[in-house]
């Protein structure tokens, strides 16, 4: 007689086994639906973790950059040259370089009121070619209306993004419950964070020059961008002025968690904010010593950071001043692209 296989853990498994298939099996659905049910639930937990494994795009990610403008003698003139910036997640970027090195060029690139001639620049994975709210930007000169108070201008683009005039007009007390109260509220609220509370109800023209730019850096930070964009915000400002708007934006970098893109001309200034320091400069050579063409990315460093204005006297930051001043806006000093200081980048 031949030995059966169903010994007690055999008949055990078969049990669990057919308890499972059975309480598959609901009764009234056909076998073959459950069946199909099953699969299209595993091939949901496949993309769902498919999902979780996949990268998350980086804020910015500027991939070989070349940009050129025509020249009114016929020809074209290099202006950014094989330029590669990746910023992984929000941070605090400045860019310096010598004047007409391509600074405004690349900031215009990432707003995306240009396109460059060659490479790509992405925003959270997406390709920039125009600009849109995801990327806010504050000028040198402030772009305030004169007939609105500072906490109307703060707000105005909210406005403008969530509602018509016309509807405003048909549906006013509608309109004041759901939609101006909780814009006020956080008009203020931004307001606050850049010191003007108590200048809500003014008009621009009744306010300093400092002032003014806090309105401006307010108005783009309400829209909440992923990347917010400075073109040289403090070049028209004294020194004293200057220097506390320097605080006023680390602090609002530090409370909101904005990725800040910001370009200067003055290279104390853009190592005391910033937490990575960015060099163009059109003083470099090919490894082979022949002259460069264009600017390059010549360094890309990480700052010291202090929360008080004292650390522009201490060593660490006088050394680093003198050492970009050197590499970046010499023209006697041109480094070979191999010597390149890239040690912040990803």
């Amino acid at each position: 007689m031949a030995a059966s296989d169903d010994g007690p853990q055999s008949l055990t498994d078969k049990a669990a086994r057919a308890a499972r298939d059975t309480a598959r099996r609901a009764p009234g659905i056909p076998l073959d639906r459950q069946l199909s049910d099953e699969a299209s639930e595993a091939s949901a937990l496949k993309v769902s973790a498919a999902e979780d494994e996949a990268p998350t795009p980086h804020v910015l990610e500027c991939d070989h950059i070349v940009h050129r403008y025509a020249k009114p003698s016929g020809g074209h003139q290099l202006v950014i040259n094989d330029v590669s910036i990746c910023v992984p997640t929000p941070d605090f970027v400045s860019v310096v370089g010598p004047s007409g090195c391509g600074k405004s060029t690349l900031l215009r690139l990432v707003l995306g009121s240009e396109t460059p001639w060659h490479g790509s620049v992405c925003a959270d994975g997406r390709t920039v070619d125009h600009p849109d709210r995801s990327r806010g930007i504050v000028f040198q000169r402030y772009s305030l209306f004169p007939h609105l108070t500072v906490l109307e201008n703060v707000i105005f683009g909210l406005e403008l993004d969530g509602t018509w005039l016309l509807q405003r007009w048909l549906t006013w007390p509608w309109y004041r419950r759901t939609h101006q109260r909780p814009y006020l509220e956080m008009g203020m609220e931004y307001l606050n964070t850049v010191g003007l509370a108590e200048h809500a109800g003014k008009y621009p023209q009744q306010l300093s020059g400092g002032m003014q730019q806090r309105v401006a850096i307010a108005q783009a930070m309400i829209m909440k961008p992923r990347i917010l964009l400075m073109d040289e915000p403090f070049g028209a400002l004294d020194p004293g002025t200057r220097e506390a708007l320097q605080l006023t934006i680390v602090q609002a970098y530090e409370q909101h968690g904005l990725c800040i893109f910001f370009v200067t001309h003055d290279l104390e200034e853009a190592i005391f904010v910033g937490n990575r320091l960015l060099v163009l400069s059109p003083f470099w050579s090919e490894d082979d010593g022949s002259p460069g063409n264009g600017a390059k990315l010549v360094m890309d460093v990480r700052c010291p950071k202090s929360a008080t204005v004292d650390r522009k006297a201490a060593p660490e930051f006088q050394e680093l001043l003198a050492h970009v001043r050197h590499q970046g806006f010499d023209p006697a000093q041109r480094q070979r692209i191999c010597d390149f200081d890239l040690s912040a980048a990803p």
